[in-house]
């Protein structure tokens, strides 16, 4: 009998401790991922409508948090305090500011690319040029695409970023800048971008030709150690939400529609400028070190870094 109840205990002992390594096999409670639908972010917003994110953590018990954080900036704050473990939609250029400055954040996958959503747009029928921007008011983000795009344009025409007055403001503040005529040029991407030009503004250019925007999911390199498992099934879910695109367009653009407030026409014209492919292809490092570059000789970060050591 004691044998038995010895043989008894020690198999409790060994349940008890499996069951304690298993709360501690991750060292977070829950995932945290960032929730940016604009420009036209369709996968994101499948992922939280169909609570792909959800299903995929839901064996291990850990709760999905989205987060409604979009400037580059304050993701990386949040994932460098540990609210959130995935940034799911982060500029490359805020990726390089940040590993430029000794922060750590590695990037996981590609989340899109698309030159045509970037545009700069005038509200003066006699610019025609990149030339015919010297000495005009310039509205949008900078340390952006948009602002690389900016630049990129003004060299076209021999000009550099110090022949314009460039003032720095989010999206929403230039669309009105250049509507209220308090700027001669926008920078203006996404659902601004379709709407400014459908009330008519001009098109000076996308960034077809002249950049290669790309947009990537990024973790902390601590956190990917330490968690792959969790990095895996975040991938996974990247995955089944471009899945569910490819075999349910129709649905998922309605959803994008529904969310983002455009109609359906505007979402099919922009869907068709996105890339949505995961891939980390040669071309995508070649395009992140082109911003590498356009940051430095800018004056954003101090010195070239090795973009290989972002992946």
């Amino acid at each position: 009998m004691k044998k038995k109840l010895a043989k008894f205990m020690g198999m409790v002992s060994i349940i008890l401790a499996l069951g304690a390594c298993g709360k501690e096999k991750f060292t977070v409670n829950k995932i945290g991922i960032t929730y940016v639908k604009a420009p036209l972010n369709v996968p994101s917003i499948v992922e939280k409508k169909k609570d792909i994110f959800q299903k995929e953590f839901r064996e291990y018990k850990l709760p999905v948090e989205y987060s409604n954080l979009t400037a580059g900036p304050e993701q990386i704050q949040a994932l460098a305090s540990g609210d959130l473990q995935f940034l799911n939609g982060v500029g490359a250029t805020s990726v390089i500011l940040a590993g430029a400055n000794g922060m750590d954040i590695k990037i996981l996958s590609t989340y899109s690319s698309a030159p045509g959503a970037f545009v700069i747009f005038t509200n003066d029928e006699n610019i025609k040029s990149p030339m015919d921007l010297k000495g005009k008011t310039v509205v949008g983000p900078k340390g952006t695409i948009l602002h690389e795009l900016l630049v990129a344009y003004l060299k076209k025409g021999g000009l550099s970023e110090s022949d314009v007055k460039f003032l720095s403001m989010g999206i929403p503040e230039s669309q009105s800048a250049l509507i209220g005529k308090r700027a001669d040029v926008a920078l203006l991407a996404g659902p601004a971008a379709y709407n400014v030009e459908k009330e008519g503004f001009k098109v000076l250019t996308t960034g077809v030709g002249l950049i290669k925007p790309v947009i990537v999911t990024a973790t902390s390199e601590k956190f990917a150690e330490k968690n792959p498992e969790l990095v895996n099934k975040f991938l996974e879910g990247q995955r089944e939400s471009l899945r569910f695109i490819n075999g349910h367009l129709e649905e998922a653009l309605e959803m994008t529609s529904e969310e983002t407030g455009l109609p359906m026409e505007a979402v099919e014209k922009m869907y068709r400028m996105y890339n949505f492919s995961p891939d980390i292809t040669p071309e995508i490092r070649d395009s992140i070190r082109d911003t590498m570059k356009f940051l430095y000789e800018n004056k954003m970060i101090n010195e070239e870094i090795d973009i290989n050591k972002l992946f």
